[in-house]
């Protein structure tokens, strides 16, 4: 008798255990297939947070906490786009104060992450948009060193070839910028995202649209 409530109490264990990943895995299908049809600040605001929430109930997966992280940067990338590029640091820092503390989050869960390299870079390059001229020293090398650990984890994760192509796009020739550069980065990106096989189907996918997006830019 003592083995068969043994017995029933471990598959009440094992099939709780089974709803609950699906029910996460659901959760987190759902929220990623929304990524690429994101055009607003308040959308990305939107987004972080039902990845936030799905991290707190979580704690154990590191893709959560790294999609909110991505939510709060776009956040704030969207703001910029929204005000010529910059965008003061009363909004900017909160934002990537945030973004940082849950990337931090996902780094402790998954090392040597190239997704992870990719928005630390991110991060980087947004807390440099509030103040350019005063920032660049400090967040300009942050971003550079963050994005060639993210190519030296994974010379294959074509948001890389992204973050690069957007860094040669919008910076001045005189800077470094390249159109030309851009368009081969973006050209690369788009190889790698259609030889890209993610691990999971929660696994990081997001940018080819926007590499599409800059290439018609560029023709």
């Amino acid at each position: 008798m003592k083995k068969l409530i043994v017995s029933a109490s471990l598959l009440f264990l094992v099939i709780a255990a089974t709803a609950q990943s699906e029910k996460y895995t659901k959760a987190m299908q759902a929220n990623v297939a929304t990524i690429d049809s994101l055009h607003t600040a308040q959308a990305w605001t939107d987004m972080a947070n039902n990845f936030q929430r799905i991290a707190d109930a979580e704690k154990t997966q590191w893709q959560p906490y790294y999609y909110a992280a991505l939510g709060y940067v776009m956040t704030g990338y969207m703001e910029g786009a929204a005000t010529g590029g910059t965008a003061s640091a009363d909004k900017v820092d909160p934002l990537a104060n945030k973004a940082e503390e849950l990337l931090n989050k996902a780094e402790a869960l998954s090392k040597d992450n190239s997704e992870i390299f990719c928005v630390k870079k991110m991060i980087a390059t947004l807390r440099m948009m509030a103040d350019p001229m005063n920032r660049y020293m400090t967040y300009g090398p942050q971003a550079a060193e963050a994005l060639q650990k993210a190519k030296s984890l994974n010379p294959e994760n074509p948001r890389v070839y992204l973050l690069e192509g957007q860094d040669k796009f919008y910076t001045p020739e005189q800077y470094g910028g390249s159109k030309t550069e851009a368009r081969t980065l973006f050209e690369t990106s788009i190889k790698k995202y259609e030889s890209s096989k993610p691990a999971t189907n929660i696994d990081p996918q997001w940018g080819k649209s926007q590499v599409l997006f800059f290439l018609d830019q560029l023709k």
